[in-house]
């Protein structure tokens, strides 16, 4: 099963629940500062390859984060109960 992409702002809204910084997320997901860095400077759905977005979902879910998928709301984050 294959994750689905999110976007840079459910990313940047994530990190920002958590408390983390850019390094913290970088640390997180064994991913470069310089990497999540250029990733952040645009916006819409995650660049770069399938497996930086994989490794920068899975980091954040295992930290609490749960990303919700588009509704009549939108999509979001939110940090699971």
């Amino acid at each position: 099963m294959s994750i689905r992409k999110v976007s840079i702002r459910q990313i940047k809204a994530a990190r920002a629940l958590l408390g983390w910084t850019q390094d913290d997320l970088a640390a997180a997901a064994a991913v470069s500062i310089p990497t999540i860095k250029r990733l952040e400077s645009k916006d819409g759905a995650i660049g770069g390859r399938d497996e930086t977005a994989t490794k920068l979902r899975t980091a954040l879910e295992l930290a609490g984060i749960e990303f919700i998928e588009e509704d009549s709301g939108g999509v979001g984050v939110r940090l699971r109960a």
